[in-house]
């Protein structure tokens, strides 16, 4: 194993002294190209080429003296230190950071960073790359080759962003260049790049902000009572809340589990408070209805409560046609047309109710026959007036989840 290995960082600034003598004492230099043509770099050394981190660490841990990994930016942020301290390696090493490029952009970018997001864009995760930027405001992506600017434009057709693009950050080619998500895609952009991609509306304020990333404030818990989107009702034209039971809003959710990177769609969006709760918990949401006062009221829900997501107006199933793939989807109504449909598409969780027992069984059948195992119950819950414990409002359903045959135990 090597005598000692250290990782440097380097955002196309000097060298610090750390840096240089570690560099200076190294037998074995690994790095990109343009890190192994920096002149600090000794002459006798052995070099590797970076290509696969693996084989690099192998032949570190192989190696006899001392060895430097040079990476771009802060090498523990997203970087080589966690490859390289992994237990099949077993290699202890010491750090010298530099800026990250993520810090690097939004400070080129004149922007506070604290509340955005930051995911790693490969051709294998764009798509949860993309569903970030569809549910956040604001999302740092950092790109690789197939996975870019352009790339990323093209899976958010319809949804409108703002993009500063930041190439080759750090060395003279570096540039800037701010322009809408729907312009992106008509570029070839240099790598590496870092991508910092903004939502429509105002950016959400983050005073008395405590925790990076994320807002816990508003509202606290969710399968929340009709009357909190009393205010969105309204300016949508009727009670968001009714004829929806939010024990059934409870059950669907906690069967779907959305969360961040997903995209989950909801079919009769109807009041729009299923998805709203789905994108409080980070999901990307697109939320469709036939009905335009619905789509305004899922609209209006989503402005009081500060969530982004997109309304798709439309009849179901032709209209799913068109949309990017889900991982988990709720159906509201459609019967067996919309359910067939939805399977084609291969989400990992779908969540559906019915009426009746004989609605339920239909229902469950076109879905085992697509590929899914079922699960079914009965739901009854009753509101009671605990000023006179007397029976207020009653809601019986079956409830039918089912997830993708290939995932289930």
């Amino acid at each position: 194993m090597a005598d000692r290995v250290t990782v440097i960082g380097w955002d196309g600034s000097p060298l610090t002294e750390v840096a240089t003598a570690a560099l200076s004492a190294a037998t074995l230099v690994a790095g990109a190209a343009h890190h192994l043509a920096l002149p600090e770099v000794p002459a006798n050394a052995e070099r590797i080429r970076l290509g696969s981190i693996d084989l690099a660490a192998r032949r570190i841990a192989g190696h006899r003296g001392s060895a430097v990994v040079l990476a771009d930016g802060d090498p523990g942020f997203f970087g080589v230190v966690r490859n390289l301290r992994a237990p099949e390696h077993g290699l202890e090493v010491e750090v010298v950071p530099a800026v990250s490029s993520v810090a690097a952009a939004f400070a080129r970018a004149g922007m506070p960073w604290e509340d955005a997001q930051t995911v790693v864009a490969h051709p294998r995760t764009l798509r949860r790359a993309v569903n970030v930027c569809r549910a956040h405001h604001k999302v740092a992506v950092l790109t690789s080759p197939g996975a870019g600017p352009a790339e990323l434009a093209l899976l958010l057709e319809g949804v409108h962003r703002t993009f500063v693009i930041c190439e080759e950050l750090g060395t003279s080619r570096e540039q800037v260049t701010v322009v809408t998500s729907d312009k992106a895609a008509d570029h070839v952009w240099r790598d590496p790049n870092v991508v910092i991609v903004i939502g429509s509306g105002p950016e959400p304020q983050a005073t008395g902000a405590w925790i990076a990333g994320r807002h816990p404030q508003g509202v606290r818990g969710w399968a929340l009572p009709p009357q909190a989107y009393a205010s969105s009702a309204a300016e949508g034209g009727r009670n968001s809340g009714e004829g929806e039971s939010p024990g059934l809003r409870a059950a669907q959710l906690a069967r779907l589990g959305p969360r961040t990177g997903d995209l989950l769609w909801d079919i009769g969006s109807g009041s729009g408070a299923l998805a709203v709760e789905a994108a409080r918990f980070g999901a990307a949401v697109l939320a469709v209805d036939s009905d335009p006062a619905a789509c305004a009221r899922t609209a209006a829900a989503a402005r009081a409560f500060g969530v982004p997501l997109q309304v798709v107006e439309g009849r179901a199933p032709h209209v799913l046609e068109r949309l990017p793939e889900p991982d988990v989807v709720r159906i509201g109504g459609g019967g067996v047309p919309v359910v067939t449909a939805v399977t084609e598409r291969r989400p990992e969780r779908i969540v559906t109710h019915a009426s009746t027992r004989d609605e339920a069984e239909a229902l469950g059948a076109a879905l085992s026959a697509n590929g899914y195992t079922v699960r079914c119950s009965l739901l009854q819950s009753v509101e009671l007036d605990t000023a006179a414990w007397s029976e207020r409002e009653r809601s019986v359903v079956f409830l039918l989840s089912a997830l993708r045959s290939d995932l289930a135990p």
